[in-house]
């Protein structure tokens, strides 16, 4: 599954079966609020999400960012996977 960057739709993003998966952010200085992630209902289950949220992440750590967890979705993941926690703002 390759997870896709637009910085111009603030948007990590994958297309599965010709549907758009996607997680949305707002980039607010050094620091990404995570604050939207959509799976369509067909393809719920299947790990998606989880990947949408290990690239953003990975992109901030890379890039110097803090997140800011405001997606429901993101905030159970970071409870689920404290070793994230350094990143969080």
């Amino acid at each position: 599954m390759e997870i896709l960057h637009d910085e111009h739709q603030q948007k990590f993003y994958v297309i599965t079966e010709n549907l758009e998966s996607h997680l949305h952010y707002v980039k607010l200085d050094n620091i990404l609020d995570l604050n939207h992630t959509y799976v369509p209902y067909q393809l719920r289950g299947k790990g998606i999400a989880g990947k949408l949220v290990e690239a953003a992440l990975e992109y901030a750590k890379q890039n110097g960012f803090k997140i800011i967890p405001s997606c429901s979705y993101v905030d159970v993941y970071f409870q689920r996977h404290p070793e994230y926690e350094y990143l969080l703002n």
